[in-house]
C-alpha cells in the first residue's frame, strides 16, 4: 500500500522547516474536503504519514502549508511577511506508490518537486 509524506526545508536559513501546520485537503471539482492536519517536528516532517492504506487513493489532493505563522520572526513583523499560506495542488495517479511532496521555503519564494 502507497502512502503520502512530506518534508519542509527552510533554504534561508539552512535548517528544517519546525513548527509548520499544515492541512490535508481531498478535492473533487471545486469542493474540497479536509482530512487531516499536522505539524512538522524538528526534521521538517511529519510524526506519521500523511495519508496511508485504504485511506490513500487515486485523485487530487492540497497540501495548504500555514508559512506566515513559521516566517513571522522578531526581525520580521508579521505586517512585512509576504508568504502567509502556500497550497500545492497534486495528483495522486497510484494509490500503491509513495508519494513525497516536500516543499523548500523562503521567506520570499518555495519550490517543490515530487520526491522519494
Amino acid at each position: 500500500m502507497g502512502y503520502l509524506t512530506t518534508h519542509v526545508l527552510d533554504t534561508a536559513r539552512g535548517c528544517p522547516g519546525q513548527g509548520i501546520r499544515l492541512e490535508l485537503f481531498r478535492l473533487d471539482g471545486e469542493s474540497r474536503t479536509r482530512l487531516t492536519e499536522a505539524v512538522t517536528n524538528a526534521d521538517g516532517r511529519c510524526d506519521a504519514p500523511l495519508l496511508e492504506g485504504d485511506a490513500f487513493t487515486a485523485g487530487e489532493y492540497e497540501l495548504l502549508f500555514h508559512a506566515g505563522d513559521y516566517l513571522h520572526t522578531p526581525e520580521e513583523p508579521a505586517s512585512g511577511v509576504f508568504l502567509e499560506r502556500i497550497p500545492l495542488r497534486f495528483r495522486v495517479a497510484d494509490a500503491d506508490e509513495h508519494y513525497h511532496v516536500p516543499l523548500l521555503l523562503s521567506p520570499y519564494g518555495y519550490t517543490t518537486y515530487r520526491g522519494s
